[in-house]
Formats: structure tokens, sequence, C-alpha cells
């Protein structure tokens, strides 16, 4: 038999974080679900649920993980993931959206609530403060759940909204 484990890892952004505890998790026979990793800033985060045998306890693994030298300085959790592994229907990535632009204070709460008022589930978030030393430039990018029925309404709002701000819009349905 096995059990579930979700394992996050945060700290410095460091080349061989993912190889490190991806191979030592392949090593105790842990098969990977889900993974998200990004960086942010100088800094890297790694999510990951996992399925291992259940003769290897989340004591076990957090033990195991702690002692690799290339976590040195992280940060990490390691618990049960007691959710279902399978993406639910509203997980179903349906557009990706890309703003550009200025900095607007209080965009990503704007749009979330848009997104919200038509039914649209968030998927992905990822958001970048780009600078060239004068100016700062934010890349914001959704991937979102749309529902058909709502699709046109929904994304000229968002383009209204996105104009409103000075900011570019564009999209891409799946």
């Amino acid at each position: 038999m096995t059990h579930t484990l979700r394992i996050a890892v945060s700290g410095p952004d460091r080349t061989g974080l993912v190889a490190a505890l991806t191979g030592r998790l392949f090593d105790l026979g842990a098969e990977l679900a889900d993974t998200s990793f990004a960086t942010l800033g100088q800094a890297a985060e790694f999510t990951l649920v996992c399925d291992l045998p259940d003769a290897i306890s989340a004591d076990d693994v957090r033990q195991d993980l702690a002692g690799l030298p290339a976590l040195a300085g992280y940060s990490l959790w390691v618990g049960p993931f007691d959710l279902p592994e399978e993406a639910g229907v509203g997980s179903t990535i349906t557009h990706r959206l890309l703003l550009a632009g200025g900095n607007r204070p209080g965009l990503v709460a704007r749009l979330a609530e848009v997104f919200g008022e038509f039914g649209a589930g968030i998927v992905r978030l990822d958001s970048n403060r780009l600078s060239d030393g004068k100016t700062q430039r934010y890349l914001i990018r959704f991937e979102i759940n749309l529902p058909d029925d709502r699709e046109m309404a929904c994304l000229a709002t968002i383009k209204n909204t996105a104009e409103d701000l000075g900011l570019t819009f564009s999209f891409e349905r799946l």
C-alpha cells in the first residue's frame, strides 16, 4: 500500500534543487503526482504531491530530505496530503491570459474579482516585476478555467479593465 504526502521547500534559488529533491524521492520509491516550481526574486519554491510506500513515514522523508546538502538553508515541510490527487473539473485550463504594463496596485485583486463574477477559476497565476534599471514593468499570467457560456463577457471585461489601467492584454483559448 501507499500513502500520499505533500512536500514543500523554499529557500535561495540554486541550481540542482529539483534534481536533488526528485532524485532522492525516486530513491525512496516515491511516485510524483502534481508538482510546482517557481522562482520568486532570488528565492525558489518547490511543492509536490507524491505517493510513497506505507513503510516510509512522513517523518522518515522529512529527516532524509533535511540531510541533503542541496537543501541546506531551505525551509522544508512534509505532511499528509488528504485531498484527492486527481484534478477536478474546475482545474482544466481553458484560457491563458497575459497582461503587461506599469505598476497598478490592486490589479491582481481586481482581476480575480472579475473572474469570480463570471464563474472563472484561477488554475495558475504568475506575476513578474521586470526592471531595466530605469523603469519597472509588470507581467501577469493567468491560466483559468472559464465556462464557455461566459467566455465573451468575461474576456471583454478583462480587456476593458486592462485598457482602463493602461495595460496590454492578450489571451489564448486552449
